[in-house]
């Protein structure tokens, strides 16, 4: 996946809490995602589902995904 920018479907948010993960695609690996973290306007949140690119980086929660971006 070298000079590629992971893609992966959303496991799960908590909009209370402002966390969730992504399911990396193809691969399945989980990755910590904070609200700070998605690009976008307005309330930040993600549903259950949506396709998004993101870096990654390591984080106190393990392995987390960084510029968070919905694809349409």
């Amino acid at each position: 996946m070298e000079g590629q920018v992971p893609r992966g479907k959303v496991k799960w948010f908590n909009d209370l809490k402002g966390y969730g993960f992504i399911t990396s695609e193809p691969d399945s690996q989980d990755f910590y995602v904070h609200h700070s973290e998605i690009k976008k306007e307005g309330y930040k949140t993600l549903r259950v589902g949506e396709e998004v690119e993101f870096e990654v980086a390591d984080s106190p929660e393990g392995m987390a995904a960084t510029n968070v971006v919905l694809l349409h």
